[in-house]
């Protein structure tokens, strides 16, 4: 084994088996975590993580994010970080906690911080290609890479990976999502001394068990990562009782409040064009808040690769943050907001695929769109970004998700507010492991169920009709089927995608259709491990 100067773990009882500081940075680009790469050392690491209790994997048990008993043992990840000498306490970070849109608002952040020059440390999750995505470091965006009884779980030893990256990197500031929840989950070791904003983006019924049952609890459970004295930056909007949580909390911890939904604050999408071949919009954003801080800025026709009004919003919520540092005497300039703001970019958030792509894929003509939505909510946000870019575009949906989430919700999204030619139900593995995956065949009969409460009337077919519809899939000719909304149940990815593609061909004539890849990060992760080969 290599070693280096500054060894990522020096106790004598190792975390993991001894693998280098700069091996662990050279993690290569694959695609999941239980891959054995050629690397003995990257070898015996992914053996140790993939021993590890992976949540991700398994599903989160109920209540283990609440602050109660039930909760995940947050002393157990305070012992590990002492143990490796509390690296946490040698930077200084922003901590970002919500429902939906952290990652967004960590990589807008992340790169304004970094267009301004400073060092900066990202910790995110969960990734779509390679387990380098979750850390990334310095002023480019570089990426990186048995205690407790057998308790110790892979969330947390990725997590303190991160942390001692990030000290052994001397980063000016880190940037740093929660995993679950806030109070209970691993990233939230970051005294008041070293925390120089918090941040929590939406709240949302996602985990709802895991989180105590109720919005309410959903609230108190991310208004953790408050700290005493430090700002909190809400992004929102949020029920008026919700927001009253979160602003109780930061009352009792003293913490000044900016919202990013401010009545003077103001964020319009102008217009869509294309930029290197791919969609971006182009916004107005203007900050103006005169409550606990005095922050202003005007950006104009700033371009967002990053798509619809719920990234605008994360755009805010970020924009707000920065200015909060600045208050705080960090060298911030209105120019490096407005360009980390427009090369911020997330695979499988509104990620369409290039005409190459698409081609290496066997999708001849196609418009591909990825996006990793798996709430009603986020659902709600894709159909009306794609009927922001594509009005009148008919579309075919390629549908896989994870066992604990909201399927009839979900459907009913799509099937309320789009042009739907086809749908078509298929299979992913959650984290690398089959545990929370949804069938295909259970996932249609939520999609029927959706349509007869919306009375929307489909072509479905059962499991032997599908059989003989993908029996020959290029033989297959979509054109026999009446003109409703095509539903059918297939566990193959390639296949569904290929006779979607077909069917919106066949259906369309020239007018061209959009497929969108939906679902899960999972299925993303899936179909952009197909493209690389």
């Amino acid at each position: 084994m290599l070693i280096t100067r500054h060894p990522i773990l020096s106790h004598r009882q190792t975390l993991v088996p001894s693998i280098s500081f700069g091996t662990l940075r050279q993690v290569g680009s694959k695609r999941c975590f239980c891959t054995h790469w050629g690397d003995p050392e990257l070898k015996d690491f992914m053996e140790y993580m993939d021993s590890l209790k992976n949540y991700e994997k398994l599903g989160v048990p109920r209540g283990a994010g609440t602050d109660s008993e039930d909760g995940f043992d947050l002393g157990r990840m305070r012992r590990l970080m002492d143990r490796l000498g509390n690296p946490q306490s040698k930077f200084k970070a922003v901590h970002i906690a919500g429902t939906k849109g952290k990652g967004s608002t960590a990589a807008f952040l992340s790169n304004i911080l970094r267009a301004e020059g400073y060092s900066v440390g990202c910790y995110s999750s969960p990734h779509i290609q390679t387990i380098r995505e979750r850390m990334s470091l310095g002023r480019f965006g570089e990426p990186a890479m048995e205690h407790e009884n057998g308790c110790m779980t892979h969330f947390e030893v990725l997590t303190a990976m991160a942390f001692t990256l990030f000290a052994q990197e001397n980063v000016d500031i880190a940037v740093i999502e929660a995993g679950l929840g806030g109070a209970r989950d691993a990233t939230n070791i970051i005294s008041s001394s070293e925390l120089a904003a918090s941040v929590i983006t939406t709240i949302g019924e996602e985990h709802l068990a895991a989180l105590g049952g109720s919005l309410e609890s959903i609230a108190m459970a991310k208004s953790g990562i408050i700290k005493h004295g430090c700002p909190l930056v809400l992004g929102g909007p949020f029920l008026p009782h919700i927001e009253r949580i979160l602003h109780d909390k930061a009352l009792s911890m003293a913490s000044p409040v900016v919202s990013a939904s401010d009545a003077g604050n103001r964020s319009t999408i102008k217009g869509i064009s294309m930029l290197d071949g791919r969609p971006c919009q182009t916004c107005d954003l203007i900050i103006q808040v005169e409550r606990d801080f005095k922050l202003f800025i005007e950006l104009l026709d700033v371009k967002l690769c990053m798509l619809g009004n719920h990234q605008l919003q994360n755009a805010a919520t970020a924009t707000c943050a920065a200015l909060c540092l600045h208050n705080q005497g960090w060298r911030i300039s209105d120019g490096s907001i407005r360009a980390g703001l427009e090369h911020a970019f997330l695979l499988g958030r509104s990620q369409f695929l290039t005409r190459k792509e698409t081609e290496a894929l066997g999708l001849h003509g196609a418009t591909v769109l990825l996006d990793g939505a798996h709430t009603k909510e986020s659902a709600n946000a894709l159909v009306n970004t794609i009927q922001m870019i594509f009005p009148e575009a008919p579309l075919a949906l390629v549908v896989a998700m994870a066992s604990d989430k909201d399927h009839v919700g979900f459907a009913r999204e799509f099937l309320s507010g789009g042009q739907l030619e086809a749908v078509f139900l298929t299979e992913a593995n959650i984290a690398g492991g089959k545990s929370r995956t949804t069938s295909a065949s259970s996932l249609r009969d939520c999609w029927i169920q959706a349509s007869e409460e919306l009375g929307i009337g489909i072509v479905h077919n059962g499991p032997a009709k599908s059989n003989q519809l993908f029996k020959d899939q290029f033989a297959y000719s979509a054109s026999k089927l009446e003109n409703g909304t095509i539903l059918t149940a297939e566990s193959s990815l390639m296949v569904s995608l290929k006779v979607a593609n077909q069917i919106l061909r066949e259906r369309t004539g020239i007018q061209s259709g959009v497929i969108v890849v939906t679902g899960s990060l999972h299925i993303v992760s899936l179909l952009l491990a197909a493209h690389n080969g």
